[in-house]
């Protein structure tokens, strides 16, 4: 059966109670002292908890916790969709912010499409998140440690679906393919059926009521009570931000340092230049390692299995172990430069040490030859 045929088929389906979030996510600087944060917003505010559908460890939980924001402001069009007025800023300790939009879903399922197609790099809501994030960073300017807002921004849509009704036996998660492969892609053109194989593929239950459907452009949650997956997917988008920074900021690390070896060594060097070239090349290593840790080991996700295969599902959608592996590859490349230039450092200051002991040495043979004070 082909795809269009198989469109034809399906009854239609009513979404009685859901919310699609738009998802935007920033990098806004080093890091970020929450606590001091805490002190400064006088909005509305809490630490993020994760809800567990299964009993799970007390150290499954963010290390540390991000920091919530809500915030009121206006109420944006995108369709025939209205976006909440109350919009949601998530703060991490390592120097990103999400700013999210909601917006109320009921009413026909063929209605999503149109919302995700309208979503996609969505220009005003792209401006106004970033307007929120310049906002933001002025008032809580102290807390963080070099502050930059990058221009490179992660967005991602999440259909999260509490309930509908439709007079087909089966769940749509499984009967309607070929719509929700379009809504996952922002794709209103007929998908062939590979494509719309591909766009379903990373799919996960916990029980027979529930599902998620992940993509790379955004994902459909159906179940009560799926703040746990939303929040992982977030976590996940923001992720991806982080290492999209991280690899570009290894790539001028890289740049610097195999300019700084390609450059020719100075006869008489000034005390100091080849070590102040050695200790920026280290610096940016380290601070790239730290990075990287602190995001991969900001969610723990060992004690709750359904919540590390959603997490899993993410990163195979956003490709982070390849990212992961690029970048380790690149600290790898940089410790290997950071040695050979401390290796050179080291040689250079060994034959400067031979030029004294020759130049002390000639002087004290050559001062042998001429009396001291004679008549």
């Amino acid at each position: 059966m082909t795809s269009s045929m198989h469109a034809s088929s399906v009854t239609p389906l009513t979404i009685n109670k859901g919310t699609c979030y738009a998802v935007f996510a920033y990098d806004i600087g080093w890091s970020i002292e929450l606590e001091d944060v805490n002190r400064r917003i006088t909005a509305n505010r809490e630490r993020s908890r994760l809800r567990h559908k299964t009993r799970a460890p007390q150290y499954f939980e963010y290390h540390p916790a991000p920091l919530r924001l809500m915030q009121e402001g206006g109420s944006f069009a995108v369709g025939s969709y209205r976006s909440s007025p109350t919009v949601e800023v998530m703060v991490y300790d390592f120097g990103a912010v999400t700013i999210t939009y909601r917006f109320t879903l009921d009413g026909p399922f063929d209605g999503l499409l149109e919302l995700s197609e309208s979503l996609y790099e969505n220009e005003p809501l792209l401006t106004e998140s970033r307007k929120r994030v310049e906002q933001l960073v002025e008032a809580i300017h102290p807390s963080i440690e070099r502050p930059k807002i990058a221009k490179e921004v992660e967005d991602y849509i999440i259909f999260s679906i509490e309930s509908y009704s439709t007079e087909q036996s089966l769940p749509p998660w499984t009967s309607r393919e070929t719509e929700l492969a379009q809504v996952l892609r922002g794709e209103r053109t007929p998908l062939a059926d590979q494509e719309i194989q591909d766009a379903t593929s990373c799919r996960i239950s916990y029980g027979v009521g529930d599902a998620a459907l992940i993509d790379w452009h955004s994902a459909v949650i159906f179940g009560n009570e799926m703040d746990d997956v939303r929040a992982v997917l977030e976590f996940a988008n923001v992720e991806l931000l982080e290492m999209r920074m991280l690899d570009e900021q290894l790539d001028t690390a890289l740049n610097e340092g195999y300019a700084t070896l390609a450059r020719k060594p100075r006869l008489l060097p000034l005390p100091g230049l080849h070590d102040k070239d050695t200790t920026h090349i280290a610096q940016l290593q380290v601070d790239g390692a730290l990075l990287f840790e602190r995001v991969t080991n900001t969610l723990k996700l060992l004690g709750d299995q359904y919540l590390a295969r959603v997490y899993r599902l993410a990163s195979q959608r956003f490709h982070l172990e390849a990212w992961d592996a690029s970048i380790l590859r690149k600290l790898e490349t940089l410790e290997s430069i950071y040695s050979k230039m401390s290796d050179r450092t080291t040689t250079r200051r060994m034959e400067v040490l031979e030029w004294i002991i020759i130049v002390l040495i000639t002087v004290s043979i050559a001062v042998s030859f001429f009396p001291m004070g004679g008549h």
